[in-house]
């Protein structure tokens, strides 16, 4: 038998094996939930957000409020509405929210610079609204123009050009993971404000079914689920064509965003927005939330209402080490340009990733989330919708009282402990609660050599000498990464 047609059977075999490992998922909640999350999307553990759409154009919302809500705030158009009031002022009463469709060119998009500052912000995933509630296509929907009655997207009006699949070629380019949101609902469209149910057989499905065709997601965010159920989205039966028949049918992620009945309970990871994430790994979970208060462009907000880097350093480490990802937005202006404020906080996250991600990509929960300075730890409640999150209240703070403060999160690989200092530990760190074998060797990231180190197994507390560096030369600004070769934490309740 000649080589060329061993080669061949053997393929031919390899795809009967995988044919036959591939498990065939019913439309059932029952079957559908046991289809397991892709490990790419566990180990990214950093993404971005990306809303951008009509909205952009006025990029306008009131103070700590959604500014890609903009047509559905201007809807009522009573005369105290403040939305109303800003738009009558610099638009006219008359300029309906269609007529911003010509107004949104992108005159200056430039897919392959975005994809530019991904890479260096150190994101492993990107996730661009596809459309949002508006309906909007950011590619070529023959439903959207049909059901509208109108050019309704961004090849047949606006920008006139794929921006979709142009910023799909330019991320995976760069080996960036690609994919979008995707709004089930949309507010004003006819055909749901007639035929919810027709909605759904004759839009949904088809556009739905023809923007992963096109663009083979690895990720899809679904949203605008909360006014039906699951079986009145027909959901399950979506999400069977899409593990069983779809092209990135063995790779991609979806969220629990396809029901009222959903959230936290069907679907992939779970989601929680604007919120603190939640309690632990037993799921994958992600939280998602803007640079400010709103996920699109916002003109009215300030540098005040800005995250500053140090604090989404500290949100990143804070998330991952309870086991999430976070999906960090960014809104892009209605000409394709990213605010600088925004490239700046991306490429700032980006120059600590360079030298910490080792403590990040990859890792696992360690045993205990964080180590608490003495005192009372506050109890927190985790909720998937604007949960305040008053991380920096805790972190890097003195105890006063009965106060407690985090000081440290943990992460982990196989083969070593990762102890995240929030601020600089002085000439001493300390971890409690830690067995750490005689072969142990510590090390700060970013720095080259061995550090010196006590351990007294008795209390199981290690003490590392920390290493000394001239003026401006430590690795990082935030965030002090130290890996513990073979250590490992005692659980949580058995460190309180």
């Amino acid at each position: 038998m000649n080589t060329k047609l061993i080669m061949t059977l053997a393929a031919a075999l390899t795809l009967c094996w995988g044919a036959a490992a591939q498990p065939k998922y019913e439309a059932k909640w029952d079957s559908l939930d046991q289809r397991p999350i892709p490990e790419w999307y566990r180990d990214a553990k950093f993404g971005i957000f990306i809303h951008w759409g009509l909205y952009s154009v006025p990029s306008w919302g009131a103070p700590k409020s959604y500014a890609e809500w903009y047509w559905n705030h201007i809807a009522d158009k009573k005369p105290d509405n403040v939305w109303w009031q800003f738009h009558k002022k610099n638009y006219g009463e008359s300029f309906e929210y269609q007529d911003f469709a010509p107004l949104f060119k992108a005159e200056l998009y430039d897919p392959n610079q975005w994809a530019d500052i991904f890479v260096r912000s150190g994101a492993r995933y990107i996730v661009p609204t596809s459309k949002h509630h508006e309906g909007f296509c950011l590619w070529q929907s023959a439903e959207a123009n049909r059901d509208w009655g109108r050019p309704w997207n961004a090849v047949d009006a606006g920008p006139h050009r794929d921006l979709l699949g142009d910023l799909a070629t330019s991320c995976r380019a760069k080996g960036l993971h690609f994919g979008f949101y995707y709004s089930l609902y949309e507010w004003y469209n006819p055909l749901w404000l007639s035929n919810k149910q027709r909605f759904v057989d004759e839009h949904l499905f088809p556009q739905f079914k023809d923007v992963v065709s096109k663009y083979k997601p690895d990720i899809i965010f679904s949203d605008g689920e909360w006014d039906l159920t699951s079986a009145e989205w027909k959901s399950e039966a979506l999400l069977a064509w899409l593990y069983n028949e779809s092209p990135c049918k063995d790779y991609v992620v979806v969220d629990d965003r396809w029901g009222k009945d959903c959230r936290h309970k069907h679907g992939g990871y779970f989601t929680t927005e604007y919120g603190a994430g939640m309690k632990d790994a037993s799921h994958a979970w992600e939280e998602s939330r803007g640079l400010g208060y709103s996920y699109g462009f916002n003109r009215a907000e300030s540098i005040d209402d800005y995250k500053s880097s140090r604090e989404l350093v500290i949100m990143l480490c804070d998330l991952v080490c309870r086991g999430g990802n976070l999906l960090l937005d960014i809104g892009p202006n209605g000409d394709g340009t990213i605010p600088v404020i925004m490239q700046q906080r991306l490429t700032e996250m980006g120059d600590w990733l360079k030298v910490n991600g080792e403590a990040i990509y990859g890792t696992r929960v360690a045993g205990r989330s964080c180590q608490w300075t003495a005192g009372k730890r506050p109890g927190q409640e985790y909720k998937e919708f604007m949960q305040e999150y008053k991380l920096m209240d805790t972190v890097g703070q003195k105890a006063k009282g009965e106060q407690a403060v985090k000081q440290m999160f943990f992460t982990k690989m196989p083969d070593a402990l990762y102890a995240i200092n929030v601020d600089w530990p002085g000439d001493e760190m300390l971890i409690r609660e830690i067995t750490v074998p005689k072969d142990a060797q510590v090390t700060m990231l970013g720095s080259n050599g061995p550090l010196n180190y006590d351990y007294d197994q008795g209390q199981r507390l290690l003490k590392v000498k920390t290493p000394h560096f001239a003026p401006g030369q430590v690795p990082c600004k935030d965030c002090y990464c130290f890996k513990i070769t073979g250590a490992q934490l005692l659980p949580e309740a058995a460190a309180k």
